[in-house]
């Protein structure tokens, strides 16, 4: 069935017309759902969120899903040996932007290519950038003050405030391992918590001050010990050595 403005004797209607059935084959950038995702290419399969209006041969319009979108590179921020991923997972919401020109040649050996097709605008050369949320699926409770690496709940994060103050919060365990791992603080490093172990030979350079009130049960209660200051009173010297530590 013909177009009705096909009809009309006006070449301004019938230009409008055919600028906008080119503009319907230019894509540009549409959110989409992934439903695969490849760790080892770094690549994902992606549902667009958007259904297209097909116009079928009765005239009737349709709305219907678009096919799928496979091979995507995805697009991790990265740079100077460093890259930032993410667990993406099937149900993730992103935008996969259409690169100008066809991607194929670059996307296999990398480098300066030349084109494996001359298509242009073309929903076979999609990169997904993951992070664009609709309303159902924003995580609530963002920091409007603070950069944070979170998750969605909120209740894990790496926070890093104007003033330089960082946080590391998590519900669960914090993990931290190396080689070597060096704390280094001009201030105070306090350890706060209901149980401390320390696993491993302990070397101390200066004063171990053991501050509180500690309870003896031979002697009466007292504030503090300083262990490289801490002498008994009424002990005679002699040439035997003391007997072992007392179990308190």
């Amino acid at each position: 069935m013909a177009d009705r403005r096909e009809l009309v004797d006006d070449p301004e209607i019938a230009l409008r017309v055919s600028i906008r059935g080119h503009q319907a084959g230019v894509w540009t950038a549409l959110p989409g759902i992934i439903t695969k995702f490849d760790p080892d290419k770094l690549t994902c399969e992606v549902q667009p969120a958007i259904k297209a209006l097909i116009l079928d041969e009765k005239g009737v319009k349709n709305w219907v899903k678009m096919p799928l979108l496979v091979d995507c590179p995805v697009v991790f921020p990265s740079g100077g040996g460093f890259t930032l991923t993410f667990p993406l997972k099937n149900g993730d919401e992103c935008l996969v932007m259409f690169a100008s020109r066809c991607i194929d040649s670059w996307w296999q050996s990398g480098g300066v290519q030349v084109q494996a097709e001359l298509r242009m605008h073309d929903l076979s050369d999609g990169f997904v950038l993951p992070g664009p949320r609709s309303v159902p699926k924003v995580p609530g409770a963002v920091s409007t003050t603070s950069v944070q690496l979170r998750n969605d709940a909120g209740d894990a994060y790496v926070s890093i405030d104007p003033d330089g103050q960082m946080d590391v919060v998590s519900p669960v365990n914090c993990n931290l391992s190396g080689a070597n791992v060096n704390v280094n603080a001009s201030g105070t490093i306090l350890l706060n918590a209901p149980d401390i172990q320390l696993v491993g030979n302990v070397a101390i350079t200066g004063t171990l001050d053991v501050s509180g009130k500690v309870q003896s049960p031979v002697d009466a209660e007292f504030d503090s010990i300083k262990i490289s200051h801490h002498h008994h009173s009424g002990v005679q010297n002699g040439p035997s050595n003391s007997g072992p530590p007392l179990n308190f």
